[in-house]
């Protein structure tokens, strides 16, 4: 049920169904954002958080347990988690801890600045240049660039992207005008690929 709803959402989701595995996927294939259940059988969420950690992997982890006492959110703390949720949670609260997760994860590896390709924005100075060349942006089409560098290749909403840039009173076509205006100043080739009846992606 998770995968399917994180799917919806524009994630990537590898599904590990114990902790041996877990382990495996997260060394093959370094994810941006684990999400870990306690109760894990073979191997518990929190032995796995604890090895990942002592393996020096940086990726942020979303701890997942039925247990609410005190005690219980710290041990997952110390093992290293980044964020605890108590089941039963909400499925919105879920997606948007890991989005925050996400960011946060994001912005520690990269500073100010975020690339892809030949691409590059220094979200502090608020510029752009591609391939060397000088783009100029707004603040908005800035806002939506870089959400779009947060993720390549993962799917934006028109829903996540007024809802983090636009307030939710904005028109859904708001964000197709400004996709079309950043293609155009962004030139050939096309970085923004539009999903759909789901939104768009940066993927080259």
């Amino acid at each position: 049920m998770l995968a399917r709803t994180l799917t919806a959402e524009g994630y990537d989701v590898t599904v590990a169904a114990d902790g041996g595995a877990a382990l495996l996927e997260a060394e093959r294939a370094v994810p941006d954002v684990i999400v870990l259940d306690v109760a894990m059988p073979a191997l518990d969420g929190l032995a796995v958080c604890r090895r990942l950690r002592s393996k020096g992997l940086p990726t942020p982890i979303l701890m997942l347990t039925a247990r609410d006492a005190v005690p219980d959110r710290v041990a997952g703390l110390e093992a290293g988690a980044d964020d605890y949720l108590v089941k039963p949670f909400a499925v919105q609260e879920l997606v948007a801890r890991l989005r925050a997760l996400t960011r946060r994860g994001s912005d520690a590896h990269a500073g100010g600045l975020r690339s892809y390709g030949d691409l590059t924005l220094d979200v502090d100075a608020r510029k752009a240049v591609r391939a060397g060349r000088p783009i100029e942006l707004t603040a908005r089409e800035v806002d939506l660039l870089e959400l779009l560098l947060r993720e390549p290749g993962r799917v934006v909403t028109r829903e996540r992207a007024i809802e983090e840039i636009w307030d939710d009173a904005a028109e859904a076509n708001v964000v197709d005008r400004y996709v079309t205006r950043l293609r155009r100043k962004l030139g050939m080739p096309p970085l923004i690929k539009t999903v759909r009846g789901s939104g768009f992606t940066l993927r080259a």
